[in-house]
């Protein structure tokens, strides 16, 4: 991974991260937000992925079912944000649309993604913090946390 900060301004600053072939994509970026104490920013990227994961929310049943992406996507959006949790930490909040080889594409929240041949991503952090508040009656995710759909500012 590689990052540089390339511009800061009346408290708003950008990050670019380029994340190499191989790197887990959505642990290696909340690694970089927590180093970094990155508390509030959005989040868009253009890449590649070897294989990925992606999940469908369904409100009847309250849980993600997961979409596994075995084969190369290119990254056609990769749109989210970054809040500080219950916990204290920061976290993503990612959608990704992935495009096949053959001219499909496969959607959802974002789970993880192996980098091939490299993703570029654009963090834009904010001064002011976000808080991200679990709902249990949505359910939980995979982890069996509570699911995460509300922001405080």
């Amino acid at each position: 991974m590689k990052s540089k900060l390339v511009s800061q301004d009346d408290g708003v600053k950008t990050h670019v991260v380029v994340l190499d072939k191989g790197e887990e994509a959505f642990e290696a970026l909340t690694k970089y937000v927590n180093d970094a104490g990155i508390a509030a920013a959005s989040l868009t990227a253009i890449g590649a992925f070897e294989r990925a994961t992606v999940a469908f929310y369904k409100y009847e049943t309250r849980s993600y079912k997961e979409i596994p992406v075995g084969e190369p996507s290119e990254v056609l959006s990769l749109l989210g944000d970054v809040a500080v949790g219950d916990d204290g930490k920061a976290g993503l909040h990612v959608h990704a649309v992935l495009g096949l080889a053959d001219g499909s594409v496969r959607g959802g929240h974002f789970l993880k993604g192996i980098v091939r041949p490299t993703l570029e991503v654009i963090l834009t952090e904010t001064p002011a913090r976000l808080r991200r508040k679990k709902r249990d009656d949505l359910g939980t995710d995979r982890s069996g946390r509570g699911v995460e759909t509300r922001r405080r500012f």
